[in-house]
């Protein structure tokens, strides 16, 4: 398999690094890592949002999108209804908020192009000649 002598590749690679101690002076070192808790963050859009973060910059709706999570959690773990009712009023600001930043296009209709894609991809490729 391709991938696997790959994988082994890389790992002599790495190997004849740390014996050169390529590794040893690297910033950073005997200290734990800075790991992002980006569990709020939808899965589809958790690898654009941290390209955008390293760049400097996240967009508005994905903030307001974390911030509907981190809301959602404390809704459902909110121990009284003076909790729960603050929640819910946070959430509803927050999702009108998101509905407003990002509006619906008139050029495109969501089902509609979403269904014409679903289709183009899932028709098999044409033949040369044929139709």
């Amino acid at each position: 398999m391709p991938f696997d002598i790959f994988n082994k590749l890389a790992e002599e690679k790495i190997k004849k690094a740390q014996e050169r101690g390529d590794f040893d002076d690297l910033p950073g070192k005997g200290r734990p890592l800075e790991l992002e808790d980006d569990s709020n963050v939808p899965d589809d859009v958790r690898l654009a949002y941290k390209v955008l973060k390293n760049a400097g910059y996240t967009p508005p709706e994905l903030d307001v999108n974390k911030e509907i999570m981190q809301v959602e959690d404390i809704l459902k773990g909110a121990p009284d209804e003076a909790t729960r009712y603050k929640a819910l009023k946070r959430l509803n600001y927050l999702t009108l908020k998101l509905s407003h930043l990002r509006p619906h296009s008139g050029i495109f209709k969501e089902n509609d192009y979403s269904d014409r894609v679903v289709n183009r991809l899932s028709k098999p490729p044409d033949k040369k000649g044929e139709k």
